[in-house]
């Protein structure tokens, strides 16, 4: 199997692919530091390019992935007003195998998320 971690998100309210969102991966160490390890943004699936990490890069450990849906939604509104309900969502999940692929979506509204675990 090709251990990996992937994601993708889907905009609920348009029933489509969210393009251009980034997405922030952190591990996470038993201490509760959090450690960045990189940056990327969907494409026009509403998916990454590359795994966020893949072979010897997938390490058994608590992870984050933090979507910034906020700027997704407010399509760059300065507006203090015009602000969406969620601005950053976080989630935090575990990988046990580094012989495994993870796969954690996000289908998401202006008002609210879901995840799971993909295959």
């Amino acid at each position: 199997m090709d251990s990996k971690l992937t994601t993708h998100v889907l905009d609920l309210s348009k029933g489509l692919p969210a393009k251009g969102m980034k997405i922030e991966l952190w591990a996470i160490a038993e201490q509760g530091n959090h450690s960045f390890i990189k940056e990327v943004c969907t494409n026009n699936d509403g998916r990454v390019d590359d795994p966020l990490l893949q072979g010897n890069d997938l390490k058994p450990g608590e992870y984050e992935l933090v979507f910034y849906v906020g700027e997704y939604f407010n399509d760059g509104a300065n507006d203090p007003y015009l602000r969406p309900f969620l601005n950053k969502v976080p989630l935090r999940f575990g990988i046990r195998s580094n012989e495994e692929h993870y796969h954690v979506p996000l289908l998401v509204a202006p008002g609210g998320y879901s995840t799971y675990r993909g295959s």
